[in-house]
């Protein structure tokens, strides 16, 4: 399984859409319908997928599903 389906699969999962809604390019919150508290949960559950941890500063830069992965490789994740 590739980084982007992993997290799409999560994504998929912590917000209940579909595969077809999860562009790159979608926004969570514009284009996924998630709230403050989905976006809590999902970073909590990237943190534990994926072994690593995400500061508030760099969460305030995470607002599509390509800005997921582009964080994720810059932290080593594949």
């Amino acid at each position: 399984m590739t980084l982007e389906e992993k997290v799409i699969e999560i994504i998929m999962e912590q917000l209940g859409v579909t595969k077809e809604e999860c562009r790159p390019e979608a926004a969570f919150i514009d284009d996924l319908g998630a709230d403050s508290l989905d976006l809590v949960e999902l970073i909590m559950e990237m943190e534990e997928n994926f072994g690593i941890q995400i500061s508030d500063d760099e969460l305030e830069k995470i607002r599509t599903i390509q800005d997921v992965i582009d964080f994720l490789r810059s932290k080593g994740v594949e």
